[in-house]
C-alpha cells in the first residue's frame, strides 16, 4: 500500500469537509474510531426506496414517499398541562388531500418553520403514516420545487447514534469516495484495488440484495475482515509465545489466600472453582497469560478475579482492575476494599476523579508497590501512572475496551498477565475465533439462592397495560428500570427517547427520575443514587444505556426495554443484568 493512501486511510475524520471535532466525536461513538477507514469499513443496513408520487392516496402505509406538498398553516408544539405535543405544519397535495408534517424535538422548530413558509410548496420525503390523516413525522428530505432532483431516489441507510443524521453519513461517505481515486493512484497491488472497489459497492448499493449475506461485496469484504482478524490472532499467539516475550516465574513471598477463603461469607460454586484452578494454572508458567472469563451477570466472575488478584499479592507484584464507568470501579471498590483490609492487602481506587494532593498520594502508593490492587477506568494507565511491579492486568466488561486501551494497560508492566472478564454469552466455536489468542474459562452456574430472570416481550401498543401492571408491582416494593435506546426523539429513527418516555411516565409515577448520558455527571450519579437507596421514594428510572454497568440495586426485580433490536446482544445481557441481582 502507497504511503499516500496509507494516510488518507488514516486522516481522522474531523478534518473532512464539513465533519469538524464535534462530529468526529459522535462519530467515533458510532464507529468505534474517528479515521477514514473506520468510516469506509461502516457500512449501511438497508437501502430506502422513496417513491415519488403527487397524490397521497396513493401511498401506503409505513412506506417512504416523495410528494409535493402545498404548505397551508403551522401549529407550534410544546409542553401543555404536562403532555407534550408536536409542531404540526398542515400541508395539502395537487388534490386538495390535507397531509401533515410533525416535528417532536423542539429545538430546531424555527429552522424547519422557515424551511415551510405558508403558500409555498416544497418537496417532502419521509415514512408516510395514516391513522385519521396521512402523517408524516420529522421527514427525511424538505425540498424548494427546483431542486427537487437532490432527493435521492433511494437511500443507503447507516446505523446511526445521536446527533449523527443520515444526511451527515452521506456527506461524509461523498466527500471520502470522491478522494479515493487521487489516493489509489499508482496503487498497484490487486488485491488493495479490489477491497476498495468492493467498499465503493457497498457504500452505494442500487437495493438490498446489494447488502444481502450472500451478496458478492458483502461476501468479499467478510473474507478480508476475517483474514486480517486472524492474522492479527496468529501475529498475538505468536508474540505470546516468543522466548524474547517470556518471564520469570515469580516465587511465591506471602501466605494470603488462606484468609480470603476465610473472609467469603459463601462457598464458592464448582465452575467459580475450576476458573480459579486454570487462572492459577496460567499464573505459574513463564507464558503470559491471556484469560477470558466467561458468565452471566451474577455469576461470581469479580469474586474470582479478586482470587487472581490475592494470588499476585502472594508474589508480591501489583494487580490493575481496569473499568469502563467511574460508577462500576467505585462499586468494584466499595465490595472487594473491605475484603482486601480482612486479607491484609491494600486496595485502591484511581479514577479522572482524583485530583491534587489526593492523586499524588495514590500515584506514590503505586510507584513504591505499597497497594497492591488498584481498581479504576482509563486513569490506570495515563502517562504519570507507574507501577513497581505490575503482575496481573484485568479488564472487567472487557468489549467496551479497544485492543490499544488494554495494550496500553499491560505495557505499565513486563509482560504482565491479562484476565478479561465478560458478561456475554460466546458460543466455543465463536470464541475460538474471535478470541483465538485466549484461553477460555466459562463459569456457567449461579451462586445459591439466585433466582432465574424470566424475559418476555411485549408489543409498543400494550404500553398502557404494562403501566397497570407496574403499579401493583411497584405498590408490592419493586423497583423498575426503563430503558430507551435515545435521549431525544430523532429524525432519523423512530425509537423510543428517553425524555419523551419520562414525561409520559411521570403522569403516573410522579417521583420517576431520568439519566442519559447529556446529562451533568454529579446530577446522573445523584438520581442513580437516589434511586439505589432502598429508603427512597423513586421507584422507576427512566435511562438510557448509561445504567449498562455500575449500579447495583437489589430491589430491582423489572426492567423494560423498548425498541430491544436497537441494542447489541453484549448491551442486552447487561441490562438484563441490573435486576434479579
Amino acid at each position: 500500500m502507497r504511503k499516500e493512501l496509507f494516510d488518507f486511510l488514516n486522516t481522522d475524520l474531523q478534518f473532512v469537509k464539513g465533519v469538524g471535532p464535534v462530529l468526529a466525536s459522535r462519530f467515533d461513538d458510532v464507529l468505534g474510531g474517528r479515521r477514514v477507514l473506520d468510516f469506509m469499513l461502516h457500512v449501511p443496513s438497508y437501502v430506502r426506496a422513496r417513491g415519488v408520487t403527487e397524490c397521497v392516496a396513493d401511498g401506503v402505509a409505513g412506506e417512504t414517499l416523495t410528494i409535493p406538498l402545498l404548505v397551508k398553516s403551522h401549529r407550534r408544539g410544546g409542553f401543555f398541562r404536562g403532555r407534550r405535543a408536536p409542531t404540526q405544519v398542515v400541508c395539502a397535495d395537487k388534490t386538495g388531500a390535507t397531509v401533515v408534517l410533525q416535528f417532536f424535538n423542539t429545538r430546531f422548530l424555527d429552522y424547519w418553520l422557515e424551511k415551510l413558509p405558508i403558500g409555498a410548496w416544497r418537496m417532502v420525503s419521509g415514512k408516510l403514516e395514516k391513522s385519521a390523516r396521512a402523517t408524516i413525522n420529522h421527514p427525511d428530505f424538505i425540498e424548494e420545487m427546483q431542486n427537487a432532483g437532490k432527493i435521492p431516489q433511494t437511500q443507503a441507510i447507516y446505523p446511526s447514534g445521536e446527533g449523527l443524521t443520515q444526511k451527515t453519513f452521506a456527506a461524509v461517505r461523498d466527500q471520502i469516495f470522491a478522494a479515493l481515486p487521487d489516493k489509489m493512484m499508482g496503487e498497484t497491488d490487486s488485491d488493495t484495488r479490489e477491497f476498495f472497489d468492493a467498499l465503493a459497492h457497498v457504500h452505494y448499493p442500487a437495493d438490498d440484495a446489494d447488502l444481502a449475506p450472500n451478496s458478492k461485496y458483502i461476501v468479499k469484504l467478510a473474507y478480508w475482515e476475517l483474514l486480517a482478524h486472524q492474522t492479527a490472532i496468529a501475529i498475538s499467539r505468536r508474540n505470546r509465545h516468543d522466548p524474547r516475550n517470556r518471564r520469570t516465574v515469580r516465587p511465591q513471598k506471602y501466605n494470603l489466600l488462606e484468609k480470603f477463603y476465610a473472609t467469603l461469607p459463601f462457598d464458592l460454586t464448582g465452575a467459580q472453582k475450576r476458573t480459579i484452578d486454570d487462572i492459577f494454572a496460567d499464573m505459574s508458567a513463564d507464558v503470559p497469560m491471556m484469560r477470558l472469563v466467561q458468565g452471566d451477570v451474577g455469576s461470581g466472575k469479580t469474586i474470582v478475579a479478586l482470587a487472581a488478584a490475592v494470588r499476585m499479592a502472594e508474589f508480591g507484584a501489583q494487580t490493575a482492575m481496569l473499568a469502563p464507568t467511574d460508577a462500576l470501579a467505585m462499586q468494584h471498590y466499595a465490595k472487594l476494599k473491605p475484603m482486601c483490609d480482612k486479607i491484609g492487602i491494600v486496595c485502591d481506587i484511581l479514577t479522572g476523579r482524583d485530583k491534587g494532593a489526593s492523586r499524588r498520594e495514590k500515584l506514590i502508593s503505586l510507584r513504591s508497590g505499597r497497594t497492591r490492587l488498584v481498581i479504576g477506568t482509563h486513569a490506570l494507565f495515563s502517562d504519570d501512572v507507574e507501577y513497581r511491579d505490575l503482575g496481573l492486568v484485568i479488564v472487567d466488561e472487557q468489549h467496551r475496551f479497544g485492543v490499544t486501551q488494554r495494550e496500553a494497560l499491560r505495557a505499565k508492566g513486563e509482560n504482565p498477565d491479562m484476565l478479561a472478564l465478560s458478561a456475554t454469552p460466546i458460543p466455543r466455536t465463536l470464541s475460538m475465533t474471535i478470541y483465538g489468542d485466549m484461553d477460555v474459562s466459562i463459569i456457567n452456574e449461579k451462586p445459591a439462592g439466585r433466582l432465574p430472570i424470566i424475559t418476555t416481550k411485549l408489543p409498543t401498543s400494550r404500553i398502557a397495560d404494562l403501566v397497570t401492571r407496574l403499579k401493583s408491582q411497584i405498590a408490592a416494593g419493586a423497583k423498575v428500570f426503563w430503558v430507551c435506546p435515545l435521549v431525544d426523539d430523532s429524525d432519523d429513527n423512530g425509537a423510543a427517547a428517553a425524555t419523551a418516555r419520562y414525561e409520559y411516565l411521570r403522569e403516573f409515577f410522579p417521583t420517576a427520575g431520568l439519566v442519559h448520558g447529556q446529562m451533568d455527571k454529579k446530577q446522573r450519579d445523584a438520581t442513580m443514587a437516589r434511586f439505589a437507596d432502598n429508603d427512597s421514594d423513586m421507584s422507576i428510572l427512566v435511562a438510557t444505556t448509561v445504567i449498562e454497568v455500575g449500579i447495583d440495586v437489589p430491589r430491582a426485580t423489572i426492567i423494560v426495554i423498548e425498541n430491544a433490536e436497537q441494542f447489541g446482544l453484549a448491551a442486552l445481557h447487561q441490562l438484563r443484568g441490573r435486576v434479579g441481582r
